[in-house]
């Protein structure tokens, strides 16, 4: 089908013959599989060991050692007809023939290595689907979907195919597209149909990439696109019709091998020229022995000219480039493209989560004219980990204050991501969007007020760490309504339960979540925001934005009015209406 999201879902069903309550059924199914194929990248067969051993050999400068140590070998042969002692004779080409295998081993052994590691990238593909057909909604493994195929999403779900929306079951629907663009901040989808038939895909609203994650929503879609056809097939096709070129290295090296060789080949000529009269010497017993003679005497001389120990010495200086590399998580897939990497002057970048490891940590908890500021230890998701006062000393009683309690309430709960934890990779991940999984982590290593929850966190599993300091505001403080985040508001909200009253939490950018406070919490004491004290908060978030950190500012609001009623009414998406005369939270 041609350009899906300029269709409507009406029109795509129609085309495909489906219908949303019952999928496709297994006739239908069958033939779809016989017409688009299965939902899966072509792979290119392992590189058989021969094949890898092969590759090391095509250097230049490898291939004139190799030809030094055949010869060497031949007039070896020759000298050892001719003298008793002929074992000596050997040393050298066996010598050239050591080199060159382990310079072949050390480059087998780690393009074998990057294999390996590539293998594991395809984790990004998902395993399995959630899908409707002959009116049953079950599960198949992702290569079995075929376009037509109705699925179901949610929070954590990775894309199987790429599929166009038909409908959202929550208020909003967000997709984490960093593995396809770089672009850490989530991607808002709706159903509404993108006119532009030639629209980019960062412009296409309403599909669903293969491999990108959910992390906000539920939603239903229909596979447009499969295997080779998807976006992150066309990836996949780019890659493997480039043109392999040679690195810098490689192309001097080589460069070198042809001037050396030039140049043993004229020295070996002159040599053999210039003793031409010397052929006939008694001493040879005639011109063609006075001939091979001096032959083996320009081949022993072009041989002595050849640095043999000069690849392998590139191939070690290499090796230990890929160890050191190799410490930083970094996959270095053929020995050469180290020095290529040195040779790199500008790295062009899409900024976060192209270069960096797509997570966010909270480092600093700042007042920004409050007596106080906190430093966060730790930069992953791990709820484990301190945090410091200003002159380095661990906070302590100081979390247990009303104004810090209020940030850990505001940020565990003005959320919709969680923290998961994989016992097979022994470390924590996010289900949602980073920078909000972060300021779980933050809740987390702030903890709470109480003490049996605070005390009962180190005899917890790693899994039921993960979340427990949250859990315990979400069971103490119910979520009753949720606000979305919205590019015009800059800020998210919501309303929660506390004590038969309620409030309101928000979070969003500095900018516009001060521009809807009137108060400030200062010391435990609310006053009002002046305009000297709310230029001192947006020029802190300047200087921390000039070091490449990424700010929020947590406010709050207490309500009398806790029925979700009275905020879903005809003007429920007006939703600054309800987040006005803020207090900033501050600690």
């Amino acid at each position: 089908m041609e350009a899906p999201w300029s269709k409507s879902p009406q029109e795509i069903l129609a085309f495909y013959n489906v219908d949303t309550n019952r999928g496709l059924s297994a006739a239908q199914a069958a033939k779809h599989a016989e017409i688009y194929g299965k939902n899966e990248l072509p792979e290119d067969p392992p590189t058989p060991l021969w094949e890898l051993i092969l590759e090391q050999f095509k250097d230049q400068l490898v291939l004139i050692l190799l030809a030094s140590a055949v010869v060497s070998f031949f007039l070896a042969l020759l000298e050892g007809n001719e003298n008793s002692s002929w074992f000596g004779a050997f040393v050298e080409p066996l010598v050239i023939l050591l080199i060159l295998v382990a310079n072949a081993a050390v480059g087998v052994i780690q393009e074998s290595s990057a294999e390996k590691a590539i293998e594991a990238l395809k984790e990004y593909s998902p395993d399995e689907a959630k899908v409707l057909r002959s009116s049953q909604l079950a599960r198949i493994h992702a290569s079995e979907l075929v376009p037509g195929d109705i699925i179901s999403v949610a929070v954590g779900d990775k894309i199987p195919a790429d599929c166009r929306l038909l409908s959202i079951s929550s208020s909003s629907f967000r997709i984490d597209q960093a593995i396809l663009t770089g672009e850490s901040v989530s991607v808002h989808k709706s159903i509404d149909a993108v006119p532009d038939i030639k629209a980019v895909k960062q412009d296409m609203t309403n599909i669903l990439f293969s491999g990108t994650t959910v992390v906000n929503g539920n939603a239903k879609a229909i596979v447009v696109f499969t295997g080779q056809k998807t976006a992150i097939g066309d990836i996949h096709k780019s890659i493997s019709s480039q043109i392999s070129e040679k690195t810098p290295l490689k192309r001097k090296l080589d460069d070198f091998g042809d001037m050396l060789a030039k140049v043993i080949t004229i020295i070996c000529i002159l040599v053999w020229v210039v003793n031409f009269r010397h052929f006939w010497d008694p001493a040879h017993h005639g011109p063609l022995k006075g001939a091979i003679y001096y032959f083996k005497i320009a081949v022993a001389l072009a041989v002595a000219a050849i640095p043999e120990g000069l690849a392998a010495v590139i191939t070690a200086c290499l090796a230990l480039g890929t160890k050191k590399m190799a410490q930083k998580n970094a996959i270095v897939r053929n020995l050469p493209s180290v020095e290529t990497l040195g040779c790199t002057n500008v790295i062009c970048s899409d900024k976060t989560g192209t270069l960096t490891t797509n997570q966010m940590s909270f480092l600093i908890v700042d007042g920004s004219g409050a007596p106080r500021e906190f430093t966060v230890e730790g930069t992953t998701f791990s709820p484990y980990g301190s945090v410091y006062t200003a002159d380095g000393k661990i906070a302590s009683a100081e979390l247990k204050s009303d104004p810090i309690q209020r940030l850990a309430e505001i940020s565990a709960l003005c959320n919709d991501s969680k923290i998961v934890y994989n016992a097979d990779k022994g470390a924590y991940s996010n289900v949602g969007e980073p920078t909000e999984a972060a300021l779980r982590v933050l809740a987390e290593k702030i903890g709470c007020q109480d003490a049996e929850i605070s005390k009962s966190l180190g005899e917890l599993s790693p899994s039921a760490r993960a979340n427990a300091v949250n859990e315990y505001f979400e069971r103490t403080k119910p979520r009753l309504l949720t606000f979305e985040f919205s590019r015009d508001r800059k800020m998210m909200s919501v309303l929660v339960r506390v004590n038969g009253t309620g409030s309101l939490f928000v979070k969003g950018a500095p900018e516009s979540v001060l521009e809807r406070c009137t108060s400030v919490m200062v010391n435990s004491k609310t006053l009002p925001l002046t305009p000297a004290l709310k230029a001192s908060l947006l020029k802190s978030t300047v200087t921390y934005g000039s070091n490449g950190l990424r700010t929020l500012a947590l406010a709050y609001r207490d309500v009398q009015d806790i029925d979700s009623t009275h905020y879903l009414s005809e003007s429920s998406k007006d939703y600054v209406r309800f987040e006005q005369n803020l207090t900033c939270a501050r600690p």
